[in-house]
């Protein structure tokens, strides 16, 4: 039986392992933060944090992780 893997988490594992800068989807800062997805998005564009572009994409993105490292603290 083939396991379903989410594509955002596709495009994190294949741009975590091709990039120096690791990086968060959505959905993980939102946990992370104690956000829903939606209430992250508007997080986002709030405090201008980095966007990474999905190619082929316009409205998904990633997360520098180290931005959400640094709210954290």
């Amino acid at each position: 039986m083939q396991v379903f893997e989410d594509w955002n988490q596709k495009v994190k594992k294949t741009f975590n392992s091709t990039s120096n800068e690791e990086v968060l989807t959505i959905t993980e800062a939102g946990k992370l933060l104690g956000l829903s997805k939606d209430a992250m998005k508007a997080y986002v564009d709030k405090h201008k944090l980095t966007k990474v572009p999905i190619m082929r994409s316009s409205f998904r993105y990633l997360l520098l992780k180290k931005e959400i490292d640094d709210l954290l603290k």
